[in-house]
This record gives C-alpha cells, structure tokens and sequence, in this order.
C-alpha cells in the first residue's frame, strides 16, 4: 500500500469517526506507534484520537495495558489473547469509544520464537464487543516496513468497520 493510499485511509477513519461521533485509541507493538501516526497525519483527528501506546516490551502490555502475566506466559505476546487484552486495556485507559490493538512479528525473522515472521494478531473493540482478525504476510524475506504498512492499513479498516456498525462485527477481509 502507498503512502497515499495509507493516508486517504487515515482520512477515511477520521471522517468516519467524527460522523459516527465515536473515538478512538490504539495499543501497538509491532506498529510501534504507525497507526496513530498515520491518524495523526490527518487535520481534526484530535477531535477523533484519544492516544496511542506503544506496548512493544510485555513489561508495558502488562502494567500499563494490564495483559495478564498468565496470558503473556500462557500463549506469549503475539497471541489473540494478548490483543484482546490489550485493546480492552487501551480503551478503558483512553475512555475511547473504540480500541485497536496489534501485536505480531514484523520480520524479517522470527528469532526467541516459533512463530513465523509476518504473523499479526488484531483485536478491534467497542462497548458491545470485541473482533479479533489474525494475518499471516508472506512478503518476499518478511520485509519488516510492508509487515507494519500492512498491519496499519488493516487496523485503520477494523476502527472503520466498527465505528460503521457500531457493534460487533465478523469481518474477515480486513488484510486485503
């Protein structure tokens, strides 16, 4: 996805937001802070965008974003478990209408781990409830900036599909 593209997605997650009357905020690790970047880049998200945390150590996952240790012990930080954890965690920390956490291996290897390069986990969340989406990327040698572009733009669909339908949602197409 290009810069452009990415950023008339930011635009697209502002403009819905602020017509939904509904915020936002992120807990990213393997984005490191890319999607509120990108959200950030867009004139008025202030009005929108509550925070961004970057949680890339499990010590943040766990005292600021209160991931429990047996999750983290349990199935590790790149983990559907962890992200709903986290999402819950940002949301109630920001008092934002909507949450997105991502948590996954940008590559372009997988070292401590035997988890594949690529792998990303996602939960988005709302007041009536929370999606998860797992993407798998299978980039030429895991190219770590197309694993983060990728995993932004998926974020930025998933705030749009939950602030469009106010609920939760069984999206699965948030990776294409």
């Amino acid at each position: 996805m290009t810069d452009r593209e990415l950023l008339a997605l930011a635009e697209k997650t502002v403009a819905v937001l602020n017509e939904k009357r509904l915020t936002a905020a992120t807990a990213e690790s393997c984005t490191g802070g890319y999607i509120a970047k990108l959200l950030t880049d867009v004139s008025g998200a202030s009005a929108v965008f509550h925070c961004g945390i970057v949680s890339y150590s499990n010590d943040v996952k766990r005292d600021v974003l209160g991931v429990s240790d047996e999750t983290l012990s349990s199935y590790g930080a790149v983990s559907e478990q962890t992200v709903l954890e986290m999402e819950a965690g940002v949301r109630r920390l920001a008092r934002a209408d909507i949450g997105v956490a991502v948590s996954g291996i940008a590559g372009p290897n997988a070292e401590g781990t035997t988890k594949p390069a690529g792998l990303i986990w996602f939960c988005c969340g709302n007041k009536t409830g929370q999606i998860t989406y797992r993407m798998q990327n299978t980039f030429p040698e895991n190219i770590r900036d197309n694993n983060r572009r990728a995993a932004a733009a998926c974020a930025l669909r998933m705030i749009i599909d939950m602030a469009e339908n106010d609920s939760e949602t069984g999206g699965d197409t948030y990776g294409e």
